[in-house]
């Protein structure tokens, strides 16, 4: 069966990694900072709620 394809890009990240695994921590922190949060469902669905929606076209007036 034949390698399935893989960009140079993808080859060089593969390769520079190995090199650098402290870059994968590093990586880790960052997303934690931004997107590992906890999540609270009942302020979620009151933002939902309260969202008011947008009409197609934001500058018409006549709506």
């Amino acid at each position: 069966m034949p390698k399935p394809y893989e960009s140079e890009f993808t080859l060089f990240m593969r390769e520079w990694l190995a090199q650098h695994p402290e870059e994968c921590d590093v990586r880790r922190a960052g997303l934690a900072l931004w997107w590992d949060k906890p999540q609270n469902v009942r302020a979620r669905r009151t933002y939902d709620a309260a969202r008011v929606p947008v009409r197609p076209y934001y500058y018409d007036t006549a709506h």
